[in-house]
C-alpha cells in the first residue's frame, strides 16, 4: 500500500502545478469529492471538469501545506492555505481549511473530503 501522506504530499504538488494528467492519475475511476465549494462530485471525469473549471476562474492559485497526519494505512489529512485571485472580477479568495483523502487498495484517491475552517 502506498503511503498515504506521500500520495497526498505529491496530489497537491500536481495541483500546484495545475497539471491535470498527473492529477488524473491519482484518481480512481469511481472516486468522490466534497467540498463546500463545489459540492458532491462521482467520478473522475467530473472531478476533473471542477479542477479545469476552478483552475480557469483561479489560474494564480498559490496553496500551502501546513501539515499532514497519517490516519490510517490508508488515509491521511492536510492542513492547508491559499490565495488566488478571479480571473472574472479580480477579486481575491483567501481559504484555509483541511482535506482528507482516503485510498483504494491499488492505492488511488477514492474519495476527499475538502473542509474549510
Amino acid at each position: 500500500m502506498n503511503d498515504p501522506v506521500d500520495v497526498l504530499r505529491r496530489f497537491h504538488d500536481a495541483v500546484n502545478a495545475q497539471d491535470f494528467v498527473a492529477i488524473e492519475g491519482f484518481f480512481a475511476d469511481d472516486a468522490t469529492y466534497g467540498s463546500i465549494k463545489v459540492g458532491a462530485l462521482q467520478g473522475k471525469p467530473a472531478i476533473l471538469a471542477a479542477f479545469r473549471k476552478y483552475f480557469s476562474e483561479y489560474p494564480d492559485q498559490v496553496a500551502h501545506d501546513d501539515s499532514f497526519e497519517k490516519l490510517s494505512e490508508a488515509s491521511a489529512r492536510s492542513s492547508w492555505h491559499l490565495d488566488a485571485t478571479s480571473a472574472t472580477t479580480g477579486e481575491k479568495l483567501i481559504r484555509k481549511g483541511q482535506e482528507t483523502i482516503f485510498l483504494n487498495a491499488d492505492g488511488k484517491i477514492a474519495r476527499v473530503d475538502v473542509e474549510d475552517a
